[in-house]
């Protein structure tokens, strides 16, 4: 075989060769095209599980809806949820696996103190994020990858603090700080500067730590002072330790943030409460037509409550900013993202500002005999 049939016979082996592998990449493609992969974290174990159910649920459900009417872009979405386990390392290292995966976006977390880390591995990589229920001001002043729908907590803090002193004529306060959340310090900071600029006084400030559940000398020494509200500033912790004052006589009235939106502080102890009050960023007494047709459709779903509005809210965000980018690379999302506007959202209107914040009221709930009822909106 001389030189010339060599070199002829390798040319066509690089050929063949050139379209197997053209053709086995095409497979893949072809298939991922059917597809576009969000990640979704959230805990799914762990002490947190209960108040992310109704965050995954959310989630759920707008995946479900948007690919029922054809998907974005032609393409079905496929959603990956990664279990956190109710801890800010296991936030961390799921959004590290979230950002290595082929998802083009991230969602969640639903707590503050898992959102920021899942923020900072968001940003490093140019993941877009958008946070549905997370609060801490600091989680979108990572960088310009970062997104909420929720209103922040010197948003919710000052108006508490204006309705504990205008609408409660409140005058003294307790405040109840768990010092191992970032949500529970910074809620509390803001409450209280915003309460002392408007002429009240805090008289008693109280620690605990998380999964701390004997709260009797916290209590004892709430009745001590009787102030004039009580500052719950945790979770669905904040059910037992409500309950537990009413219990021994503390006369106080009970005001709390948007932690106590969710139907598991009613189960642990809200549902006895006589009377408590708590911001919230959704009730499905919100006249809206885009609040109304949510509430029929999916008000009997099991896990139903604010977080589902919110993470319906986030996906459909989500889903915009893919359509309206026309691609689903990171980087055109999360322009398109900083570009929404207007959105007319189940929890309200929807416009991001600089920080990827939006701008948005907060809903005003009053527990009457352990049932919660819409009391007011307050404009920021």
């Amino acid at each position: 075989m001389d030189h010339g049939e060599l070199q002829g016979n390798a040319m066509r082996g690089a050929f063949w060769m050139f379209i197997a592998l053209a053709a086995a990449v095409a497979a893949f493609p072809a298939q991922a095209a059917d597809v576009i992969e969000i990640a979704a974290i959230y805990a799914l174990t762990g002490e947190a599980t209960d108040t992310n159910a109704t965050s995954v649920r959310g989630v759920r459900i707008a995946v479900e809806e948007i690919n029922a009417r054809g998907g974005v872009l032609g393409r079905r979405l496929r959603l990956e949820i990664h279990d956190n386990r109710s801890t800010p390392i296991g936030s961390h290292l799921a959004a590290e696996r979230a950002a290595d995966s082929d998802a083009v976006a991230i969602l969640g977390a639903s707590r503050s103190p898992h959102s920021l880390p899942i923020a900072k591995v968001a940003q490093a990589r140019g993941v877009p994020m958008i946070t549905n229920h997370s609060t801490d001001p600091d989680i979108t002043r990572v960088g310009n990858c970062i997104f909420r729908v929720c209103f922040t907590d010197e948003v919710q803090g000052a108006a508490l603090a204006r309705f504990a002193r205008e609408d409660l004529k409140a005058s003294t306060a307790t405040l109840f700080v768990n010092l191992a959340s970032e949500y529970s310090t910074g809620i509390c900071q803001v409450f209280q500067k915003h309460f002392e600029q408007l002429g009240g006084r805090v008289i008693l400030v109280r620690e605990y730590k998380s999964r701390q559940r004997d709260f009797e000398d916290l209590v004892r020494d709430a009745g001590r002072v009787q102030a004039d509200v009580l500052f719950l500033s945790g979770y669905d912790e904040s059910g037992l330790i409500a309950v537990l004052a009413q219990d021994k006589g503390v006369t106080s009235k009970f005001v709390g943030g948007d932690g106590l939106a969710n139907p598991s502080f009613l189960a642990k102890g809200g549902d006895r409460l006589k009377r408590a009050y708590y911001s919230s960023h959704w009730t499905p007494a919100m006249d809206s037509r885009r609040s109304r047709e949510f509430t029929a459709r999916y008000g009997d779903v099991p896990d139903f409550g604010t977080g589902t509005a919110l993470a319906y809210d986030a996906v459909m965000v989500l889903a915009d900013a893919i359509k309206r980018a026309g691609s689903a690379e990171r980087g055109r999302i999360r322009a398109a993202l900083a570009e929404t506007r207007s959105f007319e959202g189940v929890t309200g209107v929807i416009s991001f500002n600089g920080h990827g914040d939006p701008v948005k009221s907060v809903v005003i709930m009053e527990v009457r005999d352990g049932r919660p009822h819409y009391l007011k909106t307050m404009l920021p």
